[in-house]
């Protein structure tokens, strides 16, 4: 196995049914699937480990072919094109949009549009990570395989052209002439009796894809954003809105785990679960642009999970399961090799028992909107919310991990007070707009001592800035974050210093490092990572707070240009640009959303010349 067996981390595009999604890559493979929910064990993996973590292809067999992508418009729906001197072939790639968790099916059409076209297809399926071993049965049309694991997993892969069983593996040869199509679906095996072959395609090409297609266009039509950069806010939505449980409320905050933040490093973690910090973020997201729906569902969920933790005296923890279970074990995933040996591949987030205070604040503020715009705060959910800005009022003081949950000493970090200041000033704004009975002499009293404790000991004349933790003289990126949340007023002296400072520390054009790994916060690991792509959006948007409103332009179009092909990106950038990270990262979009949205609202304010 070789560096050339892996596809960069770029070149893949998102599909998914609002339960789990697929990878497919540019080369029309889909290399990660977990099978049937967000963090479900992986079916295909070969993004991890190109020779054991199996993977489902289409591939013309001519010698020379470019490749290119795109979506449907306004869908989730992949076309990956195949073009040669021989011919001109299209890979259509969906999933079928449901409402439960069952029946969850992955629908892939081949087309040729020039020529005639030789095609191989494989599909090597590896479940449990490729841990378990599996059997194969089937017909020349129809192959079923199950997972000799517990729980058993079973898929049916049916098509309609003729199939081969090679050992534990599946692949057909076929040719196609212009016009001529090939269908091929994966669907869950259950106990209830399946369509014939015939009508199971028909169902899922047909019917089911009209029905995504129209899905699709009818919620992104639902958008109230008309501004500048619309195509690249509205795929942003949709990215949001694949990685959102449909069943649950609640948002991944990216649907992958193990792909690295520096390639050959240790720096590999899983995503696949619900931070109440990320999630938060991206209601203020859906909210802004007018899915009030997700932002009900979410709300719906956190009420649950405070509701819950509330029957064991607890508080909130800063990440949960997608269905709102508190424990996710870290697991390493010897038998994976890791995207080109990046290693170890991990399972699982140990993170989920530290202790982290921001995530009242960003907890509340989204809170604190969808109030605002939805008008649903009841009573009986701010009863919830209340003991939770309780424990903020006990507990702000305290060192924690902090945002970029540093696995190392804890410390008085600058983001986690501002965040604390935050979750107690928009406590208030809902108490006083919805007249509840709640402490808000105490709530202004703790506030009013946060903002002096950040004003005055988390300042650095020497480097004239806001610092990362106290008694710090080191700069952070999270800092970007007092303007955005109204903290401080853009356009103060203290601030424009502060930004000057990450400037010159943080900043390479639009990027923008969170901080320096070899003198902020040790995360206990070694290596230098990328660029934080939603640092750079935070810093955009704070240049067009601040009055910088054609610079932040500038670095606004600069940063879509770091997206790929599609107009997504992982959670860094690497020394040439490429995506560095779990991918597509929510916390990405949403930043993108945000700063278009206030630069675009600072554009029309402003005469173009």
């Amino acid at each position: 196995m070789t560096n050339t067996d892996y596809q960069p981390i770029g070149n893949y595009g998102l599909i998914g049914n609002l339960h789990t999604v697929a990878l497919v890559s540019i080369q029309g493979s889909i290399d990660f699937m977990c099978f049937t929910r967000f963090d479900s064990p992986t079916i295909f993996a070969s993004i991890l480990d190109a020779d054991k973590g199996g993977f489902f292809d289409i591939k013309p067999q001519l010698d020379d072919v470019d490749y290119k992508q795109m979506y449907l418009p306004d869908t989730a729906v992949l076309l990956t094109r195949s073009l040669s001197e021989e011919g001109v072939a299209e890979i259509t790639d969906f999933m079928p949009v449901k409402t439960t968790e069952e029946n969850c099916a992955l629908v892939r059409s081949v087309v040729v549009t020039r020529g005639k076209i030789p095609f191989r297809m494989s599909c090597q399926p590896r479940f449990d990570y490729a841990r378990a071993e599996h059997s194969v049965d089937g017909t020349k049309h129809e192959v079923t395989f199950t997972s000799k694991s517990e729980p058993v997993l079973s898929f049916r892969l049916i098509c309609d052209v003729p199939l081969v069983i090679d050992g534990k593996d599946v692949y057909a040869e076929f040719t196609l002439a212009e016009k001529e199509t090939a269908h091929f679906v994966i669907e869950s095996a259950t106990g209830d009796k399946q369509q014939s072959v015939k009508k199971a395609l028909h169902h899922y090409t047909v019917d089911d894809f009209e029905k995504t297609l129209n899905f699709w266009k009818n919620w992104i039509g639902k958008s109230k954003y008309n501004g500048r950069w619309h195509e690249m806010v509205s795929r942003s939505a949709i990215t949001l809105k694949l990685l959102t449980s449909c069943e649950f409320g609640s948002m991944v905050a990216a649907p992958t785990f193990g792909l690295p933040s520096v390639i050959g490093g240790s720096r590999n973690w899983d995503y696949r679960y619900t931070w109440v910090r990320d999630s938060a973020f991206a209601m203020y997201a859906f909210i802004r642009l007018g899915f009030m729906e997700e932002a009900a569902a979410f709300m719906n969920w956190i009420g649950k999970e405070m509701a819950t933790i509330e029957q064991h005296q607890g508080t909130l923890q800063l990440m949960y399961t997608i269905d709102g279970e508190e424990e996710m074990p870290e697991k390493v995933l010897t038998n994976l090799a890791g995207y080109r040996q990046s290693s170890p591949v991990r399972v699982g987030n140990a993170a989920y028992d530290q202790f982290q205070l921001d995530i009242f604040g960003e907890l509340m503020d989204s809170i604190y909107l969808y109030d605002k715009f939805h008008g649903a705060i009841t009573w009986s959910f701010w009863q919830h919310v209340e003991r939770q800005i309780e424990f903020v009022c006990n507990n702000w003081q305290r060192p924690d991990h902090g945002i970029w949950e540093v696995r190392g000493k804890q410390c008085e970090f600058l983001q986690s007070r501002l965040m604390c200041w935050v979750a107690l000033d928009r406590a208030i704004k809902v108490v006083e707009h919805r007249s509840f009975p709640s402490p808000l002499e105490r709530w202004r009293s703790v506030r009013d001592q946060i903002y002096r404790t950040i004003y005055e000991e988390f300042w650095s004349e020497e480097k004239q800035s806001f610092v990362q933790y106290k008694g710090s003289d080191i700069l952070d990126a999270s800092a970007l974050l007092m303007p955005l949340v109204r903290f401080i007023n853009p356009k103060e002296p203290r601030w424009l210093s502060t930004l000057e400072a990450i400037e010159r520390e943080l900043v390479s054009d639009s990027l923008v490092y969170r901080y320096r790994l070899d003198s902020g916060a040790s995360d206990g690991l070694d290596g230098e990572e990328g660029t934080f792509s939603m640092c750079s959006f935070w810093y955009i948007e704070c240049l067009s707070r601040s009055g910088q409103v054609e610079k932040a332009r500038l670095l606004f179009d600069k940063m879509l240009g770091y997206a790929n092909h599609l107009g997504l990106f992982a959670e860094q950038l690497g020394r040439r640009g490429q995506q560095l990270g779990n991918f597509p990262q929510a916390f990405t979009h949403l930043g993108l959303i945000s700063a278009a949205y206030d630069l675009n609202r600072r554009l029309d304010s402003f005469p173009e010349f």
